[in-house]
């Protein structure tokens, strides 16, 4: 391997927190014979309302060593424990998809297969009653639990987030480039981005390029050409409105998504203020009427104007090509129904930093990246598409061509077998698992007509007395949980430095 292989110079194209967890994270790993350069622009802002996250972050923030009481602070964060959906199976009803697990299970069956027969025996109540999570996000109430513990996300300020990860990337040594980008400059013989102009003049040079650039994709999509792969058929929103609104009651530690008409809305709720926004499709239902909607939903009073923020859901048709590997908007978008945004930029750093070219771009190497962040994106494609696919609206046209439209074969498959007899097929890397699954069908509606042979080998006396023991135990733990803003007002108070 050549000298002229070897990657040394890594430049990062945009901040934001895409682009600043790439660089927190690459160099606080394995930054120490890199160069690490991020270009970023005042005059640019970022698209910013990736405002609730998914457990999977509490991994990044350990690989970063970030304490949590300062990052808290730092981003005015509260805790969430799941998303609220109302009005998604039909109008009026609601339920609650959360972290973690609900109820025990056994080395061949889950939970769900003993509440399904308890449940037709009269044994148990709704299956929200067995998973702490839920009743607690509910109740209001938040704490670190020794055992079993809460699973938890955060509601964050996604651009002090940004911020937050920039002194932690600059303290790494990271070297931060302000200006905007003219030009990217590709090599004539190998086709690889060789250097990227700014308007100023200044040209910065590397060896492997992350762009980290929004839905513009200047450096994957327009300068190295990589098509992008549109999945309008299956998630047809294509706009949305964000606003922000102050706070005036305690933050409750869970999303809310309520469906609407002809799309849905998102409320989040952080320390200082609460994170609004309006999803819909522009072929079903005009901007002023979304924004209508947006604006009656809302109980606070408004501290920005309304953003409008149009996209086209899909991905690249490769998320690293040649020398450049994109993260986060500029590889592609799925709308925020179940918060993946952020998860989906830690995964791409994550894969990278796993699969880093020391010694020159691979193409297994590339392939391997590919193949890997392709699949976990359709997974979570096909996780959305399955809150649409499987409701009962009958009231707008929306709904109907939602609830009738064609979906992937492996989500079809999840579907059949589910229905047949309660069976999830988890893959290894799924971020969401086999309770996340069961809890958004059976929210939805689809509730198995079997259950798995084993749980017939517990009498109808030992599976009541599971049932109850089940219910008893959660409902003890959730007495001693403290409520959440409290909780979180006092955890920064007490640990924050």
């Amino acid at each position: 391997m050549t000298q002229e292989n070897i990657v040394n110079k890594v430049v990062i194209a945009g901040g934001g927190t895409a682009g600043w967890m790439a660089a927190a994270t690459i160099a606080a790993t394995i930054g120490k014979r890199l160069d690490i350069t991020l270009i970023e622009s005042d005059d640019i802002p970022t698209v910013g309302v990736g405002e609730a996250t998914v457990p999977s972050l509490l991994t990044i923030h350990k690989l970063l060593k970030i304490h949590e009481a300062d990052f808290l602070k730092a981003t005015n964060a509260t805790y969430k424990l799941g998303i609220m959906f109302e009005n998604w199976t039909q109008l009026n009803h609601k339920y609650f998809h959360s972290f973690g697990k609900t109820g025990l299970s056994c080395w061949a069956a889950g939970f769900h297969h003993f509440w399904t027969r308890a449940k037709a025996q009269k044994m148990a109540g709704d299956f929200s009653r067995y998973s702490l999570e839920t009743l607690a996000a509910e109740k209001g109430k938040f704490a670190h639990l020794q055992e079993p513990n809460l699973n938890y996300a955060y509601h964050l300020d996604s651009a002090k987030y940004g911020q937050f990860l920039r002194g932690i990337a600059e303290k790494h040594g990271v070297t931060r480039a302000e200006g905007k980008i003219d030009r990217v400059n590709l090599d004539a013989t190998s086709g690889h981005i060789k250097s990227i102009s700014l308007k100023s003049g200044k040209v910065i040079q590397g060896d492997l390029f992350i762009d980290c650039t929004g839905f513009k994709s200047l450096l994957l999509g327009e300068a190295l050409k990589v098509p992008y792969d549109d999945w309008s058929d299956m998630l047809p929103a294509n706009a949305a409105y964000a606003v922000q609104t102050e706070s005036h009651r305690p933050a409750v530690p869970f999303t809310r998504s309520i469906a609407l008409d002809a799309g849905w809305r998102w409320q989040i709720p952080l320390q200082h203020r609460v994170g609004n926004g309006v999803v819909f499709s522009t072929n079903f239902k005009s901007e002023q009427s979304a924004l209508d909607d947006l604006l009656k939903g809302i109980d606070g009073q408004p501290i920005t104007d309304p953003r409008l923020i149009k996209f086209t859901t899909g991905q690249r048709k490769e998320f690293w090509h040649k020398n450049c590997v994109s993260v986060g908007l500029s590889s592609g978008f799925i709308e925020p129904l179940e918060s993946t945004s952020i998860h989906l930029i830690q995964q791409s750093i994550i894969w990278l930093i796993s699969l880093f070219p020391t010694e020159g771009i691979d193409k297994n190497l590339v392939n391997r990246f590919n193949q890997q962040m392709t699949a976990e994106t359709e997974t979570i494609r096909d996780f959305i598409v399955l809150h649409y696919h499987l409701q009962q609206r009958d009231d707008h046209e929306f709904w109907c061509y939602l609830r009738e439209m064609k979906v992937s074969d492996r989500l079809q498959q999840m579907l059949d077998l589910f229905e047949r007899n309660g069976t999830i097929i988890e893959e290894q890397d799924d971020l969401f698992a086999e309770n996340s699954w069961v809890q958004v069908m059976m929210g939805q509606g689809l509730t198995p007509k079997q259950y798995h042979p084993i749980v017939d080998m517990m009498s109808d006396r030992d599976l009541n007395m599971f049932m109850r023991q089940q219910e008893t135990n959660v409902q003890k733990q959730l007495s001693n949980i403290p409520m959440h803003s409290q909780y979180v007002q006092q955890f920064i108070q007490r640990y924050s430095g």
